[in-house]
């Protein structure tokens, strides 16, 4: 069931179109990978999401609702698009401000401290924390009416690889409790182990929206496999007869494209040849991702 729904969604700044006719889906339940390169769209589809941009046509709903028709939207939806707190407020006090205005109990504070592992930096000033200590004091914002959604810009920014880590884990332990979060990210290997799937985007318009192993593949390239033989240049002119393609790779190995490494060890036994090595391979998924935000032209990988 779609919980967060953009429909045609287009945003105009004067003459530049930060986001071109987009349209995805995402289900409850899911951890959601929202990614493409600085300035791809990414943020302006997020602030249309929550009601911050007032999208030039299109739609981007929550339960089929804008943002600002939600009857209780902190209880629904936690936002963190910027990692912002008044730098002379304690911690404790910022959230309990947020908690104030949003009609939350104020013990919330506490407990949200506790929870993103900021409860012994509650009563220091936001603004003597580190980057990483800001975006957990940020998330913890964000989780103080309980919501069902998370939309999260950025978490991973300033975070060390330990904090990475409790990000990731964290994260997955929301989704584990029913919830939806909805990360963006300019770099697929800071959320590779931690999304359920993709939505990339490249100037504004949707390239992909699959799983990580779809994209692992080779963005439907089909399997990879690479093959190491004497008598290579034989295997690979057996090959392009059925149509396979297969890339000379070294002295004596080709990564094949479109066939299975049952297939190929067929067709090697019946051809006579010797055969060294034979493994399946999938496509560095960083690189993956470099393809399809560097090649626009691109159809949308369903």
């Amino acid at each position: 069931m779609a919980i967060i729904t953009i429909q045609h969604l287009t945003k105009d700044f004067g003459p530049v179109r930060a986001v071109d006719d987009l349209s995805f889906d995402i289900e409850e339940g899911k951890v959601v990978g929202f990614l493409g390169p600085n300035g791809s769209g990414k943020t302006t589809t997020l602030r249309s999401l929550v009601g911050l941009v007032e999208p030039s046509s299109g739609t981007a709903t929550i339960h089929g609702v804008p943002y600002a028709e939600l009857a209780d939207p902190l209880r629904q939806i936690g936002v963190m698009l910027e990692a912002a707190s008044h730098p002379g407020r304690t911690a404790r006090n910022h959230l309990r401000v947020l908690a104030a205005e949003g009609g939350i109990p104020l013990s919330r504070a506490d407990e949200m401290l506790e929870l993103v592992d900021l409860a012994d930096a509650g009563r220091r000033r936001a603004g003597g924390f580190s980057l990483g200590m800001t975006q957990r004091l940020g998330l913890a914002g964000a989780l103080l009416g309980d919501p069902q959604i998370l939309v999260l810009d950025e978490p991973a920014n300033g975070l060390d690889p330990e904090g990475i880590r409790w990000l990731r884990d964290f994260l997955r332990g929301l989704a584990s409790e029913g919830r939806t979060v909805l990360l963006s990210s300019h770099v697929l290997s800071e959320v590779a182990q931690t999304v359920d799937e993709v939505v990339v985007i490249n100037h504004g318009r949707l390239i992909a929206h699959s799983t990580l192993g779809a994209l692992s593949a080779g963005a439907g390239a089909g399997p990879r496999v690479r093959v190491r033989s004497p008598q290579h240049e034989q295997l690979a002119g057996a090959l392009a007869a059925l149509g396979h393609d297969a890339a000379r790779e070294g002295d004596d190995a080709l990564v094949v494209t479109g066939a299975s490494q049952e297939e190929i060890g067929q067709l090697a036994f019946d051809r006579g040849v010797v055969l060294y090595e034979i493994a399946a391979e999938t496509s560095n998924l960083e690189d993956v991702f470099f393809d399809l935000t560097s090649t626009p032209e691109l159809e949308a990988v369903a």
